[in-house]
């Protein structure tokens, strides 16, 4: 019981939707502009930097407290991972926007921050290197998270692992849409303006 309603409290953290609000509050709605994404690439395409600054440090706060919370409660390492991804799913699945969201890369990155710091660490770190050299955003994500099974091994535990495979599911269906323009050529690249 206990770890459903932490799960339902971090699915409740993570829909609140950062991006959204941040740009609602500059007269800017997200899911008519740029990709209609409400992630921070796309209010860096719309709103500007500080925007997209604060929603990524939002984004990631809320995947973070959700593994904190689990923490707290001692729900042992495979179901601090499960309300970790449960914040994801919220992000994701917003219940305040209709049960849809953003891709989750952010918050994956807070949950895996305090879930397991060096993965986290090595996926930001292939993430930038990627997208300084390609200068997409979704293809940064595609990669690092790709990895992200590899780098829980290496850096971590196999018990972990399980969780590592489920997120890196999560970043390619929702990438579905970034990997068909990126095939096609068509994807925006970081900072282009929508």
């Amino acid at each position: 019981m206990n770890i459903l309603l932490l799960s339902l409290a971090a699915f409740i953290i993570g829909s609140i939707p950062t991006g959204f609000l941040i740009a609602r509050g500059m007269g800017i709605d997200l899911k008519t502009k740029g990709s209609g994404n409400i992630g921070a690439t796309n209010v860096l395409r719309t709103a500007g930097k500080w925007p997209a600054f604060f929603t990524l440090c939002g984004d990631i706060a809320k995947g973070a407290v959700a593994v904190l919370l689990a923490r707290y409660f001692d729900a042992g390492v495979l179901y601090e991972g499960v309300i970790g991804i449960s914040s994801v799913l919220g992000h994701n699945f917003s219940i305040f926007l209709k049960f849809k969201g953003g891709k989750g890369v952010a918050t994956s990155l807070g949950m895996l921050s305090i879930y397991s710091p060096l993965a986290a660490l090595f996926t930001v770190l292939l993430w930038g290197v990627t997208v300084f050299i390609t200068k997409y955003s979704s293809l940064g994500a595609l990669i690092s998270f790709g990895f992200l099974p590899v780098s829980m091994i290496l850096f971590d535990t196999g018990e972990k692992l399980p969780v590592a495979l489920i997120i890196t599911l999560m970043m390619f269906i929702r990438h579905r849409e970034n990997i068909s323009r990126l095939a096609r050529g068509t994807e925006l690249k970081v900072g282009k303006k929508a």
